[in-house]
């Protein structure tokens, strides 16, 4: 990754000259190197420091920022990432719709490696994650936010998950429309008997950091969409070991050229006017701080 060097700490106050982006992309596993030729930008948030420095390049027309989601040396485990220093910075430099691509653990047998999944909804089975903006908490600047309730029934934005299911049928990828991603605490995976637990409930695939990436995008007024690969059948689809960390990573490389490519055509595609629900959800509500 070759890279620029530019300094845009307190961003979050609009500060003059200040890098800016339409997109943000936010990587899982062996995804850091989306961009070429990027513009390295450090942002400061009141909730402390994102995953890593933000990196802008230009993709379809559109300006981009990408934040490498465990930290580009894969030092944050998924229940120590700061997610609401990371879409605060993301929305800092003007980031209104957002990508999330994971990797995934397939629940049901015909959701085998190499599947893309864009989820249409998420169950919650992660433990003590801050997960609002709006908590009344003092932070550090002195700040304090009102109480606000957020409506959450479809967790994904409609439009860009249209755009990512058209996008990559056209590469020839028959995504899987809809389907419910549980997130897990992590980082360990899931024994036998949740897995077949989770399997039995319906749900879809398994993950740990789709929460609450969501929700806390929701609340910024950002459009969120999830597209999950599948790297491996969870541990109570699957006969032998178990999954390993090692299998997910092989997965994912693999794949890692298709993904980039229909990655590339959403960002070209996702419209420059949003009309979709996810734009107005503080409608009627006073979060009580302001936004970036």
């Amino acid at each position: 990754m070759s890279a620029g060097r530019a300094q845009a700490a307190g961003v979050t106050d609009g500060a003059a000259g200040a890098e800016r982006a339409d997109i943000g992309v936010i990587g899982g596993s062996g995804f850091y190197s989306f961009l070429d030729e990027v513009t390295e930008v450090t942002v400061d948030t009141p909730y402390g420091a994102p995953s890593d420095s933000l990196f802008l390049g230009d993709l379809g027309g559109r300006r981009v920022a990408f934040l490498p989601r465990h930290g580009r040396g894969h030092h944050l485990p998924p229940h120590r990432i700061n997610y609401r220093a990371n879409l605060w910075a993301l929305r800092s430099l003007g980031v209104r719709q957002v990508l999330a691509p994971c990797a995934v653990g397939g629940l049901q047998p015909e959701y085998g490696p190499g599947t893309l999944l864009v989820p249409d909804q998420l169950v919650d089975r992660t433990k003590g994650r801050l997960q609002t903006f709006y908590d009344g908490v003092p932070r550090p600047d002195g700040t304090q936010s009102n109480v606000v309730h957020v409506t959450f029934a479809d967790p994904y934005c409609p439009v860009g998950r249209g755009v990512a299911l058209a996008t990559a049928r056209e590469h020839g990828w028959e995504a899987v429309d809809g389907g419910t991603m549980c997130v897990i605490e992590g980082p360990r995976f899931s024994t036998r008997a949740e897995s077949r637990w989770h399997a039995a409930q319906g749900w879809s695939v398994v993950g740990m950091t789709g929460h609450p990436e969501a929700i806390l995008a929701r609340e910024l007024e950002m459009c969120l969409t999830s597209i999950a690969l599948v790297t491996d059948l969870d541990a109570g689809a699957e006969v032998g070991e178990g999954v390993s960390h090692a299998e997910v990573l092989a997965v994912f490389a693999q794949n890692i050229g298709r993904l980039r490519d229909v990655l590339f055509d959403v960002v070209a595609r996702l419209p420059k006017e949003r009309d979709c629900l996810c734009a107005s959800a503080l409608a009627g509500q006073d979060p009580g701080i302001e936004l970036p």
